[in-house]
């Protein structure tokens, strides 16, 4: 890994709302809460605006993976609109990026949040995933049928 970055460097994404961002948990669920972007869709589009900045710190043989995610709304996105997503450096401790996120809508505030991704390994990260694979079938597999 390495930081070409300082605390306050900026990263700006800009995403259109679409009808299937919106808070919607299927039919079985009670379908369509409301036709505006969703907190799932939204944190997905925070956490890309300050993985732009892994993209840049990651050497090739490493990987981000996010380990926390804050979402504070403030106003609506609605279809069409377009979304303005500024990821702020906050500070990196250790192998753990912190960035603050801002949404806009022109000058509307849509939301304010964080994210944390820690750069890894790629190598130690498969090893990870692929041990806790082995230990919940080893689990499902002692289990008594339900």
């Amino acid at each position: 890994m390495h930081n070409p970055f300082g605390p306050g460097a900026v990263k700006t994404h800009r995403y259109t709302v679409r009808p299937q961002d919106f808070a919607d948990f299927g039919e079985a669920t009670g379908g369509l809460v409301h036709a505006v972007l969703g907190t799932f869709a939204l944190g997905r589009e925070m956490e890309w605006a300050a993985r732009l900045f892994v993209l840049d710190m990651k050497d090739a043989d490493e990987e981000g993976i996010g380990t926390a995610l804050a979402i504070r709304h403030h106003a609506p996105a609605f279809a069409g609109e377009t979304l303005v997503l500024t990821a702020t450096f906050d500070a990196l401790d250790g192998a753990t990026l912190r960035c603050a996120v801002e949404a806009r809508v022109g000058a509307r505030l849509v939301a304010t949040g964080h994210t944390e991704q820690r750069i890894v390994a790629r190598a130690r990260l498969a090893a990870r995933f692929a041990a806790l694979q082995a230990d919940a079938a080893a689990t499902a597999q002692s289990e008594p049928n339900q």
